[in-house]
């Protein structure tokens, strides 16, 4: 039977969409993933430091209309087609239990996942940037007010950020790896287990550096800083005076 021009347009659409959804979650989303990951991990060295490299960025010509067009926009487009694929979707892991079966339920669910962390995490930072709630300069203190805040003595937010940071990252590296396969760059069986092991090992590095950033503001303890000589470490150490922003929950002592 013949295949409808407009059953045709409508498929073609949607391959382009998928395409652009595809490339989206790498340039730029991606990029600023691993981007934004590095500039919070200067927390590590100091507050001196993570100051200096938020400086860095802010400094940038154009940084409004940068973060709109290069991250917001994409960021809307992508997560936006990201849900209605997630909702179109149809696992048949309980048939097909294979590993790439699996792969692809969690593909869709940490991309809801780390969806909802980065729009809260939007929600908190950059919102209250450009409503002159808070300055880039305060970013140090707010992040040790609320990621070392308790309620009922659980560290609800610190753990959020874990979690949305981990989704993050495997919805990145998993999608990196989809890309390669669905662009032709990886073709060869053998390739494609290089490339997923090569993705995973990136992702695990890059969960690392984010799990360790997140820990250092909610305690005040860093699993490793890369570059500080042994025994300076108490010259690193965070400082957490400035009181917490308007509705924060009181931090907790730093581990000692």
């Amino acid at each position: 039977m013949p295949v409808s021009k407009k059953a045709s347009s409508a498929d073609r659409r949607r391959f382009v969409l998928r395409k652009l959804h595809s490339l989206s979650g790498v340039v730029p989303l991606g990029v600023f993933v691993v981007v934004h990951l590095w500039t919070q991990a200067h927390g590590l060295w100091g507050q001196a430091r993570y100051d200096a490299a938020v400086a860095d960025r802010q400094a940038i010509p154009y940084l409004p209309l940068l973060e709109i067009g290069l991250v917001l926009v994409p960021l809307a487009f992508h997560g936006l087609f990201g849900l209605y694929l997630a909702l179109q979707s149809r696992p048949n892991v309980s048939v097909y239990p294979f590993n790439r079966n699996w792969m692809y339920v969690a593909q869709r669910l940490s991309g809801v996942l780390g969806l909802a962390f980065i729009v809260w995490h939007v929600g908190q930072y950059w919102l209250p940037k450009y409503q002159g709630l808070i300055a880039p300069t305060e970013y140090y203190a707010a992040l040790c007010a609320d990621l070392s805040a308790t309620h009922s003595g659980l560290p609800l937010i610190a753990l959020a950020y874990v979690f949305g940071v981990a989704a993050t990252v495997f919805h990145l590296a998993n999608g990196l790896w989809g890309f390669c396969v669905s662009w032709g760059i990886v073709v060869t069986r053998s390739a494609q287990r290089i490339s997923a092991t090569a993705f995973g090992l990136a992702g695990l590095l890059l969960f690392f550096l984010g799990a360790n950033t997140a820990i250092y503001f909610a305690t005040g303890s860093r699993v490793a800083v890369f570059g500080v000589p042994v025994g300076s470490h108490e010259t690193l150490a965070r400082t957490c005076s400035d009181p917490p922003r308007p509705g924060s929950a009181q931090p907790a002592e730093p581990a000692r």
